[in-house]
């Protein structure tokens, strides 16, 4: 390994992790050489800015209400559920 790296480890799902070989045998390659590959054209990948604000639709009197959280509310919000 070269001097100028850095070892990570990354935790994916075992079907990912097949696939990711897979692809990668197809190719003629290591699943690091894709991998790699993958990362620098995702970083160099340059996404459109448009410069503008985005304008957002006014919200109503009753949109800007907090309501008070009750413990039911609160379980729900906790478990992750919708409220």
């Amino acid at each position: 390994m070269k001097s100028n790296t850095v070892r990570t480890s990354l935790d994916i799902p075992a079907p990912l992790h097949r696939q990711l070989h897979e692809a990668a045998a197809r190719r003629g390659c290591s699943a690091r050489q894709l991998i790699l590959r993958s990362i620098e054209r995702l970083v160099t990948e340059e996404l459109p800015h448009s410069g503008k604000r985005v304008a957002l639709p006014p919200v109503s009197a009753a949109g800007r209400t907090i309501r008070p959280m009750t413990e039911a509310r609160a379980k729900i919000a906790g478990s992750g559920g919708a409220l």
